[in-house]
């Protein structure tokens, strides 16, 4: 089957439409997982010496996030997964109701 046929009982205009959520999807994701790289990875562990010349409440910056302040962020970016492809989907048609 050629890249540019669409699987059966598809349109061309489907297939793009298709195409297209999935890239966005694929966007949504690695944007999310590259924050979380950052907050986790860098911030928690290559950066701490760094981030613990700052304190917050009384903590070194670098310790606070490699304890509290990553999983912050992943609560956050759960619920910003969520609400972003609750968008897409009504973007593209497949929203539940």
């Amino acid at each position: 089957m050629a890249l540019d046929t669409p699987p059966l009982g598809l349109t061309m205009s489907e297939n793009k439409n298709r195409q297209d959520y999935w890239k966005a999807n694929l966007r949504l994701v690695a944007w999310c997982l590259s924050i979380w790289f950052v907050v986790s990875y860098l911030f928690g562990i290559i950066l701490v010496d760094q981030l613990n010349a700052i304190s917050l409440g009384g903590y070194e910056l670098g310790f606070w996030f490699a304890q509290q302040g990553s999983m912050y962020v992943f609560v956050v970016l759960i619920f910003f997964y969520a609400y972003r492809m609750n968008k897409l989907d009504k973007k593209f048609g497949v929203h539940e109701d």
